[in-house]
């Protein structure tokens, strides 16, 4: 008789192949690529000419997770109120590196506002937008000369809505002249690497340093990013900055960059990732880096808050109770968190489970550190909590929501308050 086939371990994701770079401000330094974590990257959706409402949301980002912001530079006014929310951020006690996004006019805002360039943290600069003709490399050059002068990284951001037309109308012309002429798609591929990294080599030979350059080339369709992105990974070791531009609203922005995200993290590309989701109405900017930071914890690269598992329901499980305690448990992790980083070091790797009847309940909490099993429709008004992996007690009535939400935070305390006490 055949011996049976034992299942396989999961791989983990493959190591990263990149070099590693720094953006800095002040004392906090986010260092990216190489051995550091994939980092979280957000951007305001904010006029920055307004710079009260830019450094709240700034800070907002920040207190969620986000390790770098983004914010727009357009324009003159705008750049000129960058130095403020700066100042703004640090008066708040928010240290996040800022990076300014830059199209079109960014050579002569870095230029003309010394402070605005000294303020932000690193640049942005878009090869398809940053002039046509002879003026492009000259411009290209004031940009690079400016993160030069004040000691800063640059991304070179390449985006196929605003391609560089120019090399791709060359890359056509050549791709015509082929034999075996490749797919209109293909040659969009190497369109988008080719600005790239020529971008980037460019910017090396004004005298920026191989490690202060960072790439990204963003498209709107999940195949496309990942065939974009394995062959950019192959062929240079820059930082990447990955990101599914214009996800879209929801569930489809949501879902797309999971997918386009998880597949090219788990190869070991990637270092650092933005959700760009389009916020539906009412709906904080922060749930982008919410979702983020969801993706890189469900790929176990990184723990950011204590992770809540809980049953979908059916027919035994009428009752609401066990999602409405769910929901508090993982709202009340999520809100404590930015105290919690500080004074429990350890606690983003607990996991919490909130279960609704006896079939998967007992196991799936004596499987979590915490965990309770609520009853089903026609079960016994009875909650046994697991904690451990071992029974500790049985909540009954009308408080068990309360009493169990005592239980988590007294958990906590004992477990994690001890770790920072001897840290």
């Amino acid at each position: 008789m055949q011996a049976p086939c034992l299942p396989v371990a999961p791989a983990a994701p493959a190591a990263r192949r990149s070099v590693q770079a720094r953006v800095a401000w002040g004392a906090n330094v986010v260092t990216v690529g190489g051995d550091a974590p994939v980092r979280l990257q957000s951007m305001t959706n904010t006029d920055t000419v307004d710079a009260i409402g830019t450094a709240i949301q700034v800070k907002e980002l920040a207190l969620a997770g986000s390790e770098l912001v983004r914010i727009t530079v357009n324009t003159p006014e705008a750049a000129a109120q960058v130095p403020y929310i700066r100042e703004q951020l640090d008066r708040m006690g928010i240290s996040v590196p800022l990076i300014g996004d830059f199209h079109y006019n960014g050579h002569r805002l870095l230029t003309e506002y010394p402070a605005c360039a000294e303020a932000l943290s690193k640049y942005r600069i878009n090869p398809g937008n940053v002039g046509k003709g002879d003026k492009k490399d000259r411009q290209f050059a004031q940009m690079v000369e400016a993160a030069l002068k004040w000691d800063k990284p640059v991304r070179i951001g390449v985006n196929w809505g605003s391609l560089d037309q120019e090399l791709l109308a060359q890359l056509m012309d050549e791709n015509a002249a082929r034999p075996v002429p490749w797919e209109a798609r293909q040659v969009m591929y190497e369109a988008l690497i080719t600005s790239a990294i020529q971008s980037a080599k460019l910017a090396e030979e004004l005298g920026m340093r191989h490690e202060q350059v960072l790439l990204s080339c963003k498209v709107s369709g999940v195949q496309d990013l990942v065939a974009v992105y394995r062959e950019l990974a192959r062929r240079c070791d820059y930082p990447l900055h990955l990101g599914l531009t214009e996800a879209g609203m929801g569930t489809k922005g949501t879902v797309a960059s999971a997918v386009a995200l998880g597949l090219l993290l788990q190869e070991g590309i990637g270092d650092t990732i933005r959700v760009s989701l389009t916020p539906q109405p009412g709906e904080p900017r922060t749930q982008e880096v919410v979702i983020a930071a969801e993706i890189l914890q469900a790929l176990g690269l990184r723990s950011f808050v204590p992770s809540v598992t809980a049953c979908p329901g059916c027919g035994r499980t009428t009752s609401t109770t066990f999602q409405e305690l769910a929901k508090q448990i993982d709202d009340y992790l999520r809100a404590q968190m930015p105290v919690w980083r500080a004074r429990y070091p350890g606690v983003e790797k607990m996991k919490v489970a909130v279960m609704g009847c006896i079939v998967n309940g007992p196991g799936e909490s004596k499987h979590a550190d915490i965990g309770i099993s609520l009853p089903g429709t026609g079960e016994a008004p009875a909650a046994p909590v697991f904690i451990d992996g071992q029974k500790a007690l049985t909540l009954r009535g009308e408080n068990i929501a309360a009493e169990f939400h005592q239980i988590v935070e007294n958990y906590i305390e004992k477990r994690f308050g001890h770790v920072a006490e001897t840290a």
